[in-house]
C-alpha cells in the first residue's frame, strides 16, 4: 500500500519536469507528509498538459457517501497471498470502483518519496523510499473521479494511487506491496486515453530494486498534522549500499511556489 508520500518541489519545478502549465491562481504547498483527505498535484488524462489539485482518497462516482480509497490494487482480488512472483491477471479492471478509471480516468501522481512501514508495524517502524540519482519528482501511477455530494452539492475531484507486488527492496522493510512508479517514457502513454487497455496493464508491475532505496525515519509520520523536514531525516543506515562516489539522495525543502505569469 502507499499510504503517505513526499512532494516538496516548487510549482515551476513540477511544470518544467512534466511540460505541463499551472493554472492561475493554483497555489501547492510543500509537503513531507501527504496523507488521505489532503489535495495534492497530479497531472490527469482529461487534460494532460495542465497541472491539477485533487483530494488523496478516491471516492467512487456513484458512491452514495465520501470514500478514501488511496489505493488500488492491481491484480483486483486476484494474488490475495500478496506473492512478488505474481504474473497473473490483472482484475482492476473489474472492479467496481476502477474499471472505468483505469479505462479512461488515469493519472500521473507526482512525487519525490513516499513512505512505508513493515507489514506488521505499520507506520510504527516507517521507512522513506526514493529512487536514487536525485530522481525526482517522479510520477505513480494513479487513477481519478469526480464525486457530487448531494446535500452540499458540492464535486470533489480525487485520486487513487495503484499498488503493486513488492520488489526486492520492499521486502526487506519487510512489505508486501508498494505503489507502481512510472518510467519517464511511460508517462504521456498513461495519460494516452487512446493507449490499448492491454498495453495499461502491462505498466502495472514493480518498480526496478536497484533504482530504489530507502532508509528509517521518526514515527512521528504517522500524524499526518506533522509536517517538518525533520520527518525524514535518517534514523538508520539505508537498506541497499551504494557507491561512494554519489550524489545527496536526502530530501531537502524547496520552498512553496506557485504559477506566476511572466
Amino acid at each position: 500500500m502507499c499510504g503517505r508520500y513526499i512532494l516538496v518541489q516548487k510549482v515551476e519545478t513540477i511544470e518544467k519536469r512534466f511540460n505541463v502549465i499551472a493554472p492561475i491562481g493554483l497555489l501547492w504547498k510543500a509537503s513531507y507528509n501527504i496523507s488521505p483527505g489532503q489535495m495534492a498535484p497530479v497531472i490527469t488524462s482529461e487534460h494532460p498538459k495542465y497541472l491539477d489539485l485533487m483530494q488523496f482518497g478516491m471516492t467512487p462516482f456513484w458512491a452514495k457517501k465520501q470514500m478514501y480509497l488511496m489505493n488500488a490494487r492491481a491484480e483486483g482480488d486476484r494474488n490475495r497471498e500478496n506473492n512478488p512472483q505474481y504474473s497473473g491477471a490483472k482484475d482492476i479492471i473489474s472492479k467496481p470502483a476502477f474499471r472505468k478509471p483505469i479505462r479512461s480516468q488515469r493519472c500521473l501522481v507526482i512525487a519525490d518519496a513516499f513512505i512505508e512501514g513493515s507489514t506488521n508495524e505499520g507506520l510504527d517502524n516507517p521507512f522513506m523510499v526514493y529512487l536514487r540519482n536525485q530522481e525526482r519528482p517522479f510520477a505513480f501511477a494513479g487513477l481519478f473521479d469526480e464525486w457530487k455530494d448531494i446535500k452540499s452539492g458540492n464535486i470533489i475531484k480525487s485520486f487513487s494511487i495503484i499498488t503493486t507486488t513488492s520488489n526486492e527492496l520492499m521486502l526487506k522493510i519487510p512489505h508486501h506491496r508498494m505503489p507502481v512508479i512510472l518510467d519517464r517514457n511511460q508517462e504521456q502513454v498513461w495519460l494516452n486515453k487512446s493507449t490499448p487497455l492491454s498495453r495499461i496493464t502491462k505498466m502495472l508491475r514493480a518498480f526496478p530494486y536497484n533504482l530504489m532505496n530507502a532508509y528509517p525515519i521518526s514515527s512521528s509520520i504517522k500524524n499526518p498534522k506533522n509536517n517538518t523536514e525533520n520527518l525524514v531525516q535518517p534514523l538508520g543506515e539505508r537498506l541497499m549500499m551504494e557507491s561512494d562516489i554519489q550524489q545527496n539522495d536526502e530530501i531537502h525543502l524547496q520552498g512553496m511556489g506557485r504559477y506566476k505569469h511572466p
